[in-house]
């Protein structure tokens, strides 16, 4: 049973010195290791990456773009509290709340909570040489999380250009390090422009214009969507078995003619993070439970293992969610995701990924397993022998299945 998958299974030696602190000065200088969907493994560099590529691929990457989700406010007693973005709540959606000019509420982990007991925290400051004050005030103690109100005074100013102005990137934690001024174009990928991810799509760091006009000229289509990463991407499992691992939900919007374009099925889909590999396959699950007439508006995380759907094809499933949004009068699929991916999930959409070296214990490890038949190790053993860079900032892989 998936749920009984010990976690501790997927675990392996990680020195700290392997941690890749910063990125290498040339983004596609990075190594690249190939595992072929037999197991073979080469190693390459990542500039070489548009001739790995297969020529019927069509490579899916992820548009979200990271933002200054961390803010740092002060006390009037000199407590510091750290307040850190999660998704927006009123108005729930990113682009309307990030385009507020005066309130908006956001779902938000406090740092330092327990010398914030009540009132509200401000700052004044300066944004394009506009004055005003910011305020935050919370206005629901969820437990783990809070429901923040944000407020500021002059109208000529937007919710995304005070974060802009005073927030800060939030770099992963096990960096072991605070954000530098380098992390707010480092830690963005060069096809960056949707705002919302609170962690980066990393599997993206590595791509230059030179790479992506490469992959053009070899007639591979470029394709992109959208999750925004959330603060969970951060987290390890903690339970002995996954089935107790609760997934956070993540928002993702998909294009029609991209949905039209995999109901059609005629390229192999090459998806760049496994970002990208969670919203395509959670693509093919939203499909499967509108047919099923059971589609709430979120895949659930265990939907893969739970519903019948070995009779259902990708393009039935793409198909469903077309005659949704015919009948929605939507041109984007939006919908929310907690999918799991683990060993003895059946792919579905995906026919290979770019992505990097995963921490240990971690759902990003299960779900490179699943693809690769439970040979995830054996890449790991030679990335670790052969000085390949681990983590976020660290070097690439690019995971071959077979037809």
């Amino acid at each position: 049973m998936v749920k009984e998958i010990r976690i501790d299974e997927y675990d392996y030696p990680l020195p700290d010195e392997r941690i890749a602190k910063h990125p290498l000065a040339q983004r596609d200088a990075c190594k690249l290791l190939v595992r072929q969907s037999k197991g073979e493994i080469s190693e390459h560099i990542f500039s070489e990456l548009p001739e790995l590529l297969p020529e019927d691929a069509v490579l899916i990457y992820n548009n979200t773009r990271v933002i200054n989700a961390r803010l740092r406010f002060r006390k009037a007693g000199g407590a510091h509290i750290e307040i850190f973005c999660l998704e927006p709540v009123d108005p729930a959606d990113y682009a309307v709340s990030f385009a507020q000019t005066g309130r908006c509420i956001w779902n938000c982990l406090v740092g330092n909570s327990k010398k914030w007991k009540e009132g509200a925290l401000e700052m004044k400051l300066e944004v394009n040489d506009k004055p005003l004050t910011f305020k935050a005030e919370r206005m629901a103690n969820l437990g783990r999380s809070s429901n923040i109100e944000f407020s500021w005074d002059n109208p000529a100013v937007s919710f995304s250009e005070i974060i802009g102005a005073v927030g800060e990137i939030p770099i992963p934690p096990y960096l072991n390090r605070g954000t530098e001024a380098s992390d707010s174009t480092d830690y963005q990928t060069v096809y960056s422009h949707i705002d919302g991810s609170v962690a980066a799509p990393t599997a993206g760091l590595h791509f230059t214009p030179e790479v992506l006009e490469a992959i053009s000229r070899r007639g591979i289509e470029r394709r992109e969507l959208t999750l925004h990463v959330g603060a969970g991407t951060f987290q390890p499992v903690k339970s002995e078995e996954i089935g107790d691992h609760p997934m956070h939900s993540e928002f993702i919007a998909v294009d029609r003619d991209l949905i039209a374009e995999l109901a059609e099925g005629k390229r192999k889909v090459i998806a760049v993070g496994t970002t990208s590999v969670r919203t395509l396959e959670s693509l093919f699950h939203a499909g499967a439970l509108m047919l099923q007439g059971k589609w709430e508006g979120e895949v659930p995380q265990w939907a893969p293992y739970e519903g019948d759907t070995i009779n259902i094809c990708v393009a039935d499933a793409m198909k469903a969610i077309l005659r949704h949004l015919d009948e929605t009068g939507m041109q984007t699929f939006i919908a929310s995701t907690r999918i799991i991916i683990a060993p003895g999930y059946r792919y579905r959409v995906v026919k290979g990924m770019v992505t990097n070296f995963h921490q240990p214990r971690s759902t990003l490890l299960l779900l490179v397993s699943a693809f690769t038949g439970g040979d995830w190790r054996k890449a790991y053993e030679y990335a670790l022998e052969h000085g390949f860079r681990f983590l976020s900032y660290g070097d690439a892989c690019l995971f071959l299945g077979g037809d």
